[in-house]
């Protein structure tokens, strides 16, 4: 990992050639002078190529600089595209419901853009006759067609027989699907979920309710219009 460049105080040279904030070539200054621009702005002076000579130097707001690096960093590490290569075990007598399971985990890994090694395990007698895992690995091949292609041919690999399958869909594009489905699926639950209303009670205080039951809530009991009239003075004497 490259150190963090030289700024500010830290620069040893006696003169940069120095590059305005806009991205302006202010030519070669003395250090004295460049950082003298760099209190001027209220920015820091930052050695952009240290081994130029003389070393170019830049004015800007390093720790804006660092904070926006780091964020794309993150991103692109986010979207960062992982080659995986997902395995799937077959036998070549393998019955139809066991196929159809097999196959759907084939399915889901190309469709999240994963490589798919399929392998054919002979057992016995099984291996005098290769051409039934050839067979089964190119029905299974033809039947994913849509999602994916034959990467690595169908090989004999001692007792095994084994293919490769690529997805037509990139790992990143599987990704971006895959996280447009997630938000929709969450703002479709946030629609089917009922509206809330705020109901005052009647100390005072504010209730949440349902948009069914805010209809059929009571209302607050009224105020006294009028306070009660003050007692009425003693009898004269």
């Amino acid at each position: 990992m490259s150190a963090e460049p030289r700024i500010n105080d830290r620069i040893r040279v006696p003169e940069v050639r120095l590059v305005g904030p806009s991205g302006e070539q202010v030519g070669i200054v003395p250090l004295a002078k460049a950082l003298e621009l760099a209190q001027e702005y209220d920015l820091d002076l930052v050695e952009v190529a240290a081994t130029a000579r003389p070393p170019v130097c830049k004015l800007m707001d390093y720790g804006k600089f660092k904070y926006e690096s780091a964020m794309k960093a993150r991103e692109a590490r986010k979207n960062q595209a992982h080659t995986v290569i997902k395995e799937m075990k077959l036998r070549p007598k393998i019955d139809p419901h066991d196929y159809d399971t097999k196959k759907g985990h084939v399915v889901r890994f190309l469709k999240q853009g994963d490589k798919v090694k399929i392998t054919i395990m002979f057992r016995g007698r099984e291996q005098s006759r290769p051409e039934l895992g050839y067979r089964l690995l190119q029905r299974l091949a033809e039947d994913v067609a849509d999602l994916g292609f034959v990467e690595s041919n169908p090989k004999q690999d001692g007792r095994n027989m084994i293919m490769v399958l690529g997805p037509h869909k990139k790992k990143t594009e599987a990704m971006a699907e895959a996280r447009e489905a997630q938000a929709a699926r969450k703002a479709e639950r946030q629609a089917l979920q009922p509206g809330r209303v705020q109901h005052s009670s009647a100390d005072g205080g504010e209730e949440v309710l349902d948009a069914d039951e805010a209809d059929e809530a009571p209302e607050a009991p009224a105020a006294a219009a009028e306070e009660e009239a003050p007692a009425e003075a003693s009898a004269e004497a």
